[in-house]
């Protein structure tokens, strides 16, 4: 299976899905355990989510699964969050902090999955950024995100529907961030935070470049938004997608019409 599914558009809009996939080679799937098999830690149905929400915006999806290795961490290694929990470039741990390994992965065979799946799917995101800066001058990367809604291992309480992330603001313009938190805040059915547990993965980080017009932007979305139920098995709730889908439309139409000015701006 190809580690990347592209559908190209001529919007200033890419949509990064870096955790939806749910490709796991055998091999791999065998040296999981019980619980790892499982596959609990899915953005589940987030494709299926933003699926024609907005004209011509490009998609960049990896079809492989986060415990595979995750497309959203540094290549290096490095934590995104020093001092907190959270989950490495290949999860040693679920998001309840329970081992899902019968047999880890060794650092050769974790550098094998990066050359074989991360990095062609950053290859991919970066060609289609770069394709994009050239037709307008202006990109916009919106990294899109799920989690539930409740796991103390992570984070306390019940976390907000939508959790924005710019890295504290350096990783797109000013009025990229403003749109889309008043967006957000007009959803009065819906909580909202910017920059709080989460702020942003590696690719939100890496590839946000406001200096060069490449701006990114991470939307983590509450499960419980759009799924019947958050656990196993995962069903997407029809009702209240369409609840939601009218807000996220909103969100991705305001920052397309926004990067013309960007584009001539900066």
């Amino acid at each position: 299976m190809n580690p990347v599914e592209i559908h190209r558009g001529e919007s200033p809009i890419v949509l990064g899905l870096p955790h939806t996939g749910t490709h796991v080679p055998t091999d791999i799937f065998q040296r999981l355990n019980k619980r790892g098999q499982g596959l609990d830690d899915t953005d589940w149905h987030i494709h299926t989510l933003y699926d024609s929400l907005l004209d011509g915006a490009t998609t960049v999806r990896a079809t492989f699964h986060r415990y595979v290795i995750d497309a959203n961490r540094d290549p290096s290694g490095a934590s995104l969050y020093p001092g907190q929990n959270t989950t490495g470039l290949v999860p040693l741990t679920d998001f309840d902090g329970k081992d899902i390994w019968a047999d880890p992965p060794t650092p050769e065979e974790i550098e094998a999955r990066r050359q074989q799946f991360h990095a062609p799917y950053h290859a991919a995101l970066q060609a289609e950024l770069e394709r994009v800066h050239k037709l307008h001058g202006v990109a916009i990367l919106y990294d899109c995100h799920s989690i539930r809604s409740d796991i103390p291992f992570l984070f306390e309480g019940i976390l907000p529907d939508f959790n924005i992330g710019t890295n504290s603001g350096v990783t797109c313009a000013s009025e990229i961030e403003s749109t889309t938190v008043e967006i957000c805040k007009e959803a009065t059915a819906y909580s909202s935070i910017l920059n709080g547990r989460f702020k942003g993965g590696w690719t939100t980080r890496h590839y946000g470049q406001p200096a060069t017009n490449i701006h990114a932007i991470q939307m983590e979305l509450a499960q419980s938004t759009y799924l019947k139920s958050q656990t196993a098995p995962w069903e997407y709730d029809e009702n209240r997608a369409a609840q939601l889908r009218p807000h996220l439309a909103k969100i991705l139409t305001e920052l397309a019409k926004l990067a013309p000015k960007l584009g001539t701006s900066r």
